[in-house]
Formats: structure tokens, sequence, C-alpha cells
């Protein structure tokens, strides 16, 4: 159902920095490049993660009860990925481990404070 998603930067530079190591650990790359953003994918047919400065030319923000969820295929994945998101700048927002109903997460914040969770269930 979902097709992309996208959020804001002030910095795009720095984002292609945080994003390019962090989203190749899932064997994305980058699909397209404009002046204003980038966007990241495996593949053509599955969803893509954008970042992009608004376009209204304003100061890129972050939503109060926003976040992306990433689905990873298992919980090393999900420490792997939360161990790179810190190690590149992030802000924990709850290290790995399990929340309830085999779901296994962590959560951070990027260089723009975008609120981020990796995530895969594990069957209990």
């Amino acid at each position: 159902m979902i097709g992309y998603t996208c959020i804001g930067t002030n910095d795009k530079p720095r984002a292609m920095a945080f994003y390019d190591p962090l989203l190749g650990l899932l064997g994305a790359k980058r699909f397209y490049e404009t002046e204003r953003g980038v966007g990241w994918g495996i593949s053509p047919d599955q969803p893509m993660f954008a970042v992009n400065t608004p376009f209204d030319g304003a100061a890129a923000t972050v939503g109060n009860g926003s976040m992306v969820a990433l689905s990873v295929p298992s919980q090393a994945h999900v420490q792997t990925m939360y161990a790179k998101a810190l190690q590149l700048g992030a802000r924990d927002e709850g290290a790995p481990g399990p929340r309830g109903g085999g779901f296994y997460g962590a959560y951070f914040r990027d260089l723009d404070g975008n609120k981020l969770a990796v995530f895969c269930y594990t069957g209990s």
C-alpha cells in the first residue's frame, strides 16, 4: 500500500551522508536525486524512502507523532541498523528489544530530528 515516504531535511548533503550508509545496510541505493532531495529503494516495485528540503522553501520541521518504520528481516538487522544510526550521529529514542506481540524494534532520531524505527516480527 505504501509507495514511498518522504521526510524533511534542512541539509541535504548531511542527510545523504547519514542515509547512504544506513540504508545501504538494507541493500537500498539511490533511485533519484534532485536539487531538493534524494530517494532510496531496493527495487522500483517496492516502497521508496526519500529526504527532501520543503517545497515551500520554509525550514523542515519534524511532525509530532510522525515516524517512519523500516522493516528488516531479523533482530540482528534491527541491532545493526540501530548501532549504525547512532554511529552516524542519530539520537537514541529506544534501544533494540522486544515490544510485545512478537514485535522487536529500536527507535532513533536522524540528524534533522525525524523519528524512525527499525523492526521485525519474531513470530511469538
